[in-house]
């Protein structure tokens, strides 16, 4: 930009041309904002919606119009593109617009105010002059379709510098992430029949190679018990029962056995009982005897 051309003593051109100067060689990647050529006091600018909101995705063109008296009273903004929260070519209320001078002070700037317009969005409107209430759906919809194109507004110049405002504001926001999708039914179902197809054994090819015989196992004398076949019918197949060896004894245990043994038992602990008591009447026995009172015993005996 061609500094020879403005004048240089105007306190309002010599502070806006410092500012272009700033926003050249610091760029950020959240905002971008530069002066018409022929109008340094009409400022065209995008900012990208505030992260972990409806509007995070989105990129929003605007225009400021700086007043003859800058930085001493502030400047008025428009939004161009529809956001579901500001009126599109409205100047919006802020308190850092023209609506509300006293709010207003000189150490701002047009980054100051950008980063105030971005914190401004996901804010309760409150019914405020060039606000809107849509929904956080709507405003997801209209954030992912600003990508797509600058809007078309004023002059070709406007027309260029918002183009190019667009293509950078492109580079630096990232990618909007996809929606992963399953397969249909119908698709999961051919890839299924696929695999079939594409097997190296069929299953019925297999079945018959097994039930070929082999010619050096039935040439063979050696006895073998009979087996199922592989295709057999487990519930249909005779069931043998197992052999027994010849020294091989078995202990069967039938009900009869135990209730006679359970009857031994029972015959064993009365006869224990009975000889304890005659074990403890001799002693008692020979207890009263020992202290004089065997005479009792003895006459009865």
């Amino acid at each position: 930009m061609a500094e020879d051309k403005y004048n240089l003593k105007n306190p309002a051109v010599k502070r806006i041309l410092q500012e272009v100067k700033e926003m050249q060689s610091n760029p950020s990647d959240d905002f971008m904002s530069l002066p018409l050529e022929e109008n340094i006091f009409e400022w065209q600018f995008a900012i990208r919606g505030p992260r972990d909101s409806e509007f995070e995705e989105g990129i929003y063109h605007g225009r400021i119009q700086l007043p003859a008296e800058y930085p001493f009273k502030p400047p008025s903004f428009m939004l161009l593109t529809p956001s579901g929260r500001f009126e599109t070519q409205t100047k919006i209320c802020l308190s850092i617009s023209n609506h509300h001078p006293e709010h207003w002070q000189p150490s701002w700037s047009v980054r100051t105010a950008l980063v105030a317009l971005i914190a401004f969005m996901p804010t309760n409107p409150n019914g405020a002059l060039g606000s809107l209430e849509y929904t956080k759906d709507e405003r997801r919809v209209l954030a992912i379709k600003s990508r797509e194109t600058a809007p078309r507004y004023g002059t070709p110049e406007r027309q260029k510098l918002m183009d190019e405002i667009h293509e950078y504001m492109l580079s630096k926001a990232p990618p909007v992430p996809q929606a992963t999708s399953s397969p249909a039914p119908e698709e999961q179902n051919t890839n299924r029949e696929d695999e079939v197809q594409e097997s190296p054994e069929n299953p019925s090819d297999k079945a018959a190679e097994e039930s070929r015989p082999n010619p050096s196992v039935a040439d063979t004398t050696t006895e073998e018990r009979p087996e199922l076949a592989l295709d057999a019918d487990p519930a249909q197949a005779p069931i043998e029962p197992p052999a027994v060896r010849p020294n091989e004894h078995r202990i069967l245990h039938t009900p009869q056995q135990t209730v006679l043994r359970q009857a031994d038992d029972r015959i064993f602990t009365w006869a224990a009982v009975g000889l304890t008591i005659a074990i403890l009447a001799l002693l008692l026995k020979k207890f009263m005897k020992a202290n004089g009172h065997g005479a009792v015993f003895m006459d009865e005996s």
